[in-house]
């Protein structure tokens, strides 16, 4: 399969104004290489060889931002857009864009090929490893492994919203729980769920590329009877309600959600959601508190934060 890739180059200041752009114009993923970001991973207490370091040579001395669309009958108006808002809008008063949009067409498994130089296994929370198919890995005792092959899908476990998202699961999912994946992606959290204890999970997208690729992770990690991948909006397609639903989107998408979450929560039922930018947080937790949500805990990573809540 063709898809197209949209690559901007922008500075450290800009990146997080052109990545909620990117979200606001239906970007489900984002692939971001900052070499600031590599050489302070690298001076880590937990440097796990994550990054091949030739990333780190880069010629670029900016942000490279990168989004992939499918080909399809909407691909070049998506483009226009993209191209609209970081190249042609103003975004101070010197009138200076935000950054240089380039095009290039790359097949699905040249993309694959590509993720394995960013993608080494990595320990999250208390014993949650995220292991890349094509990487040996020796296995602690007390580890629950999740092997994943993102394939054209967005959420290999290394971005700081689902790194919360997999912290915060292993703090509340208890075994015989039902839980919600909202926006599945490859369909990582569920798998974590399921490792977890929880009895039933259902993970939702609205990209058929993230069913089928989350539909294979599952398959591969054994846990086929436990999860059903459901294609469609949020919340539309569930019918039934969890003892968690967990939603790394962003903080508009929550807001919105945040309506009619507690119509698919038991009493007592905890909503996670992650994706919210810094600037956001206060938002977000008025409208959880608003529609009967006590607030459990605010968890911060860099640039992002996570709120646990609970229904009162």
């Amino acid at each position: 399969m063709k898809w197209v890739e949209v690559q901007i180059k922008t500075t450290t200041e800009a990146e997080e104004l052109v990545t909620n752009i990117m979200y606001d114009l239906g970007v489900t993923g984002l692939a971001i290489e900052d070499p600031n970001d590599i050489l302070a991973f690298q001076q880590s207490e937990e440097d796990w060889d994550f990054i091949d370091p030739e990333l780190v040579k880069q010629d670029y001395e900016g942000v490279i931002i990168k989004a992939y669309f499918p080909e399809d009958d909407n691909l070049n108006k998506k483009i226009e857009l993209v191209r609209e808002n970081i190249e042609v809008i103003p975004q101070n008063e010197r009138g200076k864009k935000l950054g240089e949009v380039t095009v290039t067409e790359v097949y699905e498994e040249d993309w694959a090929e590509a993720w394995k130089k960013y993608y080494k296994p990595v320990r999250i929370g208390e014993r949650i490893v995220i292991k890349p198919t094509w990487e040996e890995y020796e296995k602690n005792e007390d580890e629950l492994i999740i092997e994943l092959d993102p394939g054209m899908a967005f959420g290999t476990g290394t971005h700081e919203t689902t790194m919360m998202c997999i912290e915060a699961l292993e703090s509340y999912v208890k075994d015989g729980h039902k839980l919600f994946d909202i926006g599945c992606g490859s369909g990582i959290l569920s798998i974590v769920a399921a490792k977890l204890g929880a009895e039933k999970v259902i993970g939702v997208d609205i990209d058929s590329t993230c069913v089928k690729v989350s539909q294979e992770n599952i398959r591969m990690n054994e846990v086929e009877d436990l999860i059903e991948i459901r294609q469609g909006n949020l919340l539309d397609v569930v019918h039934e309600k969890a003892h968690i639903i967990v939603a790394n989107i962003i903080a508009e998408v929550i807001i919105e959600m945040t309506d009619y979450v507690p119509d698919y929560l038991y009493d007592g039922g905890i909503f996670i959601a992650s994706g919210i930018i810094l600037e956001k947080v206060d938002r977000v937790r008025k409208k959880l508190e608003d529609k009967g949500f006590k607030i459990l805990e605010i968890k911060y990573l860099g640039q992002w934060a996570l709120i646990a809540s609970a229904l009162e």
